[in-house]
């Protein structure tokens, strides 16, 4: 599994979590979901991405978005 898979699996699930805890807890939640859209927008542009240089430090191989 590379790196982009590993943020394709995280950001999925980061949001769904994001969803229920909105939809079942607090509305205040929904800034989780707002914040976890504008970091992929972002490292869309930029490549940068802090979840990446984690996944990188666990050593999952770089794929092609998230190179050095």
């Amino acid at each position: 599994m590379s790196i982009d898979r590993a943020m394709f699996r995280f950001a999925g699930i980061m949001v769904l979590v994001s969803v229920a805890l909105t939809q079942f807890v607090h509305l205040g939640f929904v800034w989780l979901t707002v914040f976890i859209g504008a970091n992929l927008l972002q490292s869309s542009f930029t490549g940068w991405c802090p979840a990446a240089m984690v996944f990188a430090k666990l050593g999952i191989p770089a794929g092609c978005a998230f190179e050095k």
